[in-house]
């Protein structure tokens, strides 16, 4: 046992491979695996605690969202700290006989590259607990528009962090030169800008559609004849669900620039009916089917707008009737309630119409035919 174990150690500290013993190898590999273990070990207990933070109260969310931000990325972290810190022992630099090989700039790469990484995926997840600010600050609002400018808040700071640190990378980590490349890139760029003019239209659109705030999600709208309610605000576009069950897409960039109706806001409802009776009532019955809708509107003031008072004239003298035109406002924006109250006071309309004799009008036509005689005489 001993001579095996003095060749072991024999082995270990002659054999080389690389410019460096095999005892350095080893040390490499149990450096790397424990950097990888105690990261894995601080992962767990990050999430551990965020897990029991999560079931405590709602204060303590920050700090959850904060360790489950920190968890994924420490692993990372960990094993370019275990890389670095084997630079102590392993020889990097050496000669296989003909060439001097010097490893230290690439091994110096390989742990900026996993630090920035990890730093950067850390900054990647830590974009959750703003998600987490903004849902707290939009839940203080009352229109639900603001809810849906997180997603896209958090997309943008996801994308921003994502080309910042692939920037950074290549210009700290592998000393690219940056602005020689977007020069050569210029003309490409051009281009692009060109073809991505419709996308840019429509992101500033959705900057302003939440800037200006013209409606709600939930909200009934009509833009450009397309009526529905809104269920989505995005970057690209605005999705509509009209009332038949279809979906509407509408670019942003359209959407800021059209005049958008938004049916949703109003309080009231206005009606505007018009009641045709024949030409031969008498202007006493004519008063008096004016006296019942008056009659009919003191009845229900507790439905009708008191800002706008409900109104009936005698307006018009047509073709083929004597134009009673009822004006009111109801006070409510629910569609279906209106219709109820239309049904209920178009059928007591109806039944005190028929009550005082008064008959409603319809097309007609009378055809006056003049009775001449003929000369019936015969010439002598």
């Amino acid at each position: 046992m001993t001579e095996l174990w003095n060749h072991v150690s024999y082995w270990m500290m002659e054999a080389s491979f690389m410019g460096n013993h095999a005892w350095q190898w080893a040390a490499l590999l149990g450096t790397i695996l424990g950097a990888f273990i105690v990261g894995k070990v601080i992962s767990y207990v990050l999430l551990l605690q965020a897990k029991r933070m999560d079931a405590i109260e709602n204060r303590w969310h920050l700090l959850s969202a904060l360790a489950k931000s920190l968890a994924r990325p420490i692993s990372l972290g960990m094993l370019a700290a275990g890389l670095s810190l084997s630079r102590m022992f392993m020889t990097l630099a050496f000669s296989d006989g003909e060439n001097a090989i010097d490893l230290n700039p690439y091994w110096q790469s390989a742990c900026s590259v996993l630090a920035v990484l990890a730093v950067s995926w850390f900054i990647y997840r830590l974009v959750d607990v703003v998600e987490l600010l903004l849902q707290k600050m939009t839940q203080r609002t009352q229109t639900a528009l603001d809810d849906q400018l997180v997603p896209l808040v958090r997309k943008t700071l996801r994308v921003f962090i994502v080309i910042l640190a692939g920037i950074f990378m290549a210009q700290n980590v592998f000393h690219w030169n940056i602005g020689a490349i977007l020069t050569g890139l210029g003309i490409g760029g051009l281009a692009f800008a060109l073809a991505a003019k419709d996308m840019l239209s429509n992101l500033f659109g959705s900057l302003a559609i939440f800037a200006s705030r013209p409606f709600a999600m939930g909200d009934r709208i009509t833009i450009n004849g397309q009526t529905g309610n809104v269920t989505e605000v995005g970057f690209r576009c605005t999705r509509l669900l009209t009332l038949i069950g279809h979906t509407v897409t509408i670019p942003n960039g359209v959407v800021a620039n059209a005049t958008i109706e938004n049916v949703s806001t109003r309080t009231f409802l206005k009606r505007v009916l018009d009641i045709g009776v024949t030409y031969n009532t008498p202007p006493a019955k004519l008063k008096e089917a004016i006296t019942i809708v008056e009659e009919m509107f003191a009845a229900r003031t507790a439905e009708l707008s008191g800002k706008n008072p409900a109104r009936v004239y005698f307006t018009d003298f047509n073709a083929d009737n004597l134009n009673i035109q009822i004006i009111y406002w109801f006070d409510s924006a629910e569609w279906w309630d209106y219709y109820a109250f239309n049904h209920a006071f178009n059928m007591e309309l109806l039944e005190r119409f028929n009550e005082a004799g008064l008959e409603f009008a319809f097309p007609t036509q009378t055809v006056y035919v003049e009775n001449a005689t003929a000369d019936t005489s015969q010439p002598s």
